[in-house]
């Protein structure tokens, strides 16, 4: 009798236990490692975006932090991947207009329902660049492409990047373009100059030294109003050519995160890309304040993102219906 009662005793204060530090993990989250998953390699945009909210990020949650790799089908690898871990908070992913195209084509295993998006790190919008002196301006660059179709340089396909030269020269009325895939940004924006494309999709930082050597010039924003650092630089929308395109970064979560923990995550990436450090970091690639939001503008962006990349893609013919 007396070995039943110290064996009830022991698993009462065994369980008495694990109550208990069930209700510590979920007062003191974070108490380990906090992953931040990417679908990039290092050194390139999204890596970069990441480590740099890192910063400051490991401080307010007062953990440590890092980057995991998971590269592979455009954001199908880390998709896939993410979607396997634990949802508690201690693995977040790194969410990218690449992410968007692969849910919107049905691939990496999640949809917009798994994710609850928490913070939008950038917005950098898509820009169409020509060697300087090409064109003399942009409407003579969209009526030289009424005229015949010129070769667009991008760094993917069937992403954001041919994605958004098709759709500008389509609602534009022009004709169909060629695509010539390059590896990088880097690559393309040299290549572009020495002449191997007639137009290249890039973003501001990616050709931001060619830029001011006045080697290449931005002829057209696809963005809904101009950008603060290229003024005199018409949008598509000026244009009368009804296309808006950025490169989007931001972070996200599994949807059935605990409340409480995601709201933690989303005041701590916040506080950290809102510093003087990363706002510095978002300068140095032409943008500014206006990138960093919270999860009531980045969840809404998220969803029109995939969505808009689905009738995309569907018409151009990368979706079959």
């Amino acid at each position: 009798m007396k070995k039943q009662a110290l064996r009830m005793s022991a698993f009462v204060f065994a369980s008495m236990g694990a109550a208990a530090a069930t209700f510590v993990s979920a007062e003191e989250f974070p108490a380990k490692t906090i992953e931040v998953v990417t679908h990039a390699g290092n050194g390139g945009g999204t890596d970069v975006t990441t480590r740099m909210m890192m910063l400051r990020a490991r401080r307010e949650l007062g953990q440590d932090m890092v980057v995991v790799n998971k590269r592979g089908g455009g954001g199908a690898a880390a998709l896939e991947y993410y979607k396997t871990v634990p949802a508690d908070g201690y693995t977040i992913l790194t969410f990218t207009v690449g992410h968007a195209a692969v849910m919107a084509k049905g691939q990496g295993g999640m949809t917009l329902e798994d994710l609850r998006p928490i913070a939008r790190a950038t917005d950098d919008p898509q820009i169409l660049m020509t060697k300087c002196g090409t064109y003399e301006s942009a409407e003579d660059f969209v009526a030289q492409q009424k005229e015949a179709p010129i070769t667009y340089g991008v760094t993917h396909l069937g992403n954001i990047d041919d994605v958004s030269a098709f759709m500008f020269t389509m609602k534009g009325g022009m004709q169909t373009p060629k695509m010539l895939p390059f590896d990088g940004g880097a690559e393309l924006a040299t290549q572009l100059i020495a002449g191997a494309v007639d137009a290249a999709v890039l973003n501001l930082a990616e050709a931001s030294s060619q830029i001011e050597a006045g080697d290449i010039c931005p002829t057209v924003v696809l963005a809904d109003e101009r950008m603060a650092k290229i003024p005199d630089v018409p949008t598509a929308k000026e244009l009368d050519i009804p296309v808006s395109f950025s490169t989007v970064r931001g972070f996200a979560v599994h949807a059935d995160t605990p409340p409480e923990v995601a709201d933690q995550i989303e005041a701590a990436l916040l506080s950290s890309m809102n510093h003087t450090v990363f706002q510095a970091f978002l300068d140095s690639a032409g943008l500014d304040s206006s990138s960093v939001a919270g999860s009531d503008v980045w969840g809404p962006q998220v969803e029109s993102t995939v969505n808009e990349m689905n009738a995309a893609l569907t018409e151009l013919g990368f979706i079959e219906n």
